[in-house]
């Protein structure tokens, strides 16, 4: 059962380095965005409210915790739990924005993109909260399936028989086949030729 419970550090290690990466942009982009121009109102770096919190900071934060026990895991449920959490993370930067008018009496929480060309605010969207928590979703995804594809990451050690080359048995070990005695040869008949005698003709 231990066996079964185990797994190669390495088996998790990339999605959890790319998912810490993702927890950390996550958690800092509204806080260092407005020094590029990429923000959400208050459009002040380093600004901190209870939207930020809820919708931000702590999404980023359990995808960044996700991500580090995919990379330190070497068991099974640990490895799980953390691409579970990471899921649950990035489901929440996608759909946060959407749920929140629900608790905050019809007002979206997180306030507006502040770029001025559509485009722009578009790209605020999907960097903050929609393509996010999409591709924080589709790793964790990818990592909990590779983890359950394989049902033991660490075989079992077989026990190695050692053979015994043949030329180290001792004489007195191998077993004495019987001699087979060769059949008499029978001498061959020597064939001598008779000498052709001539047929002699009388001229009378």
């Amino acid at each position: 059962m231990a066996g079964m419970l185990q797994m190669r550090r390495s088996r998790g290690a990339f999605s959890g380095f790319l998912l810490i990466l993702l927890g950390l942009w996550g958690a800092l982009i509204p806080f260092v965005g407005p020094y590029f121009h990429y923000a959400y109102t208050p459009d002040k770096a380093w600004t901190y409210n209870t939207a930020r919190l809820w919708l931000e900071i702590l999404p980023g934060a359990a995808v960044f915790l996700g991500g580090f026990l995919l990379m330190i895991a070497a068991r099974r449920h640990t490895a799980l739990f953390g691409a579970l959490l990471a899921a649950a993370a990035g489901a929440w930067f996608t759909l946060g924005t959407v749920l929140s008018p629900l608790w905050n009496h019809h007002v979206t929480l997180g306030g507006s993109p502040v770029a001025s060309t559509q485009y722009a605010r578009i790209m605020e969207q999907l960097g903050f909260f929609s393509a996010l928590g999409a591709v924080v979703v589709f790793i964790a995804a990818t990592a909990f399936g590779r983890i359950l594809s394989v049902p033991a990451g660490i075989k079992a050690v077989e026990p190695v028989t050692e053979t015994v080359p043949a030329d180290t048995i001792d004489d007195e070990d191998t077993r004495t086949l019987p001699t087979r005695t060769p059949a008499a040869t029978t001498p061959a008949t020597t064939f001598t030729p008779t000498a052709k005698t001539e047929d002699t003709q009388t001229i009378g």
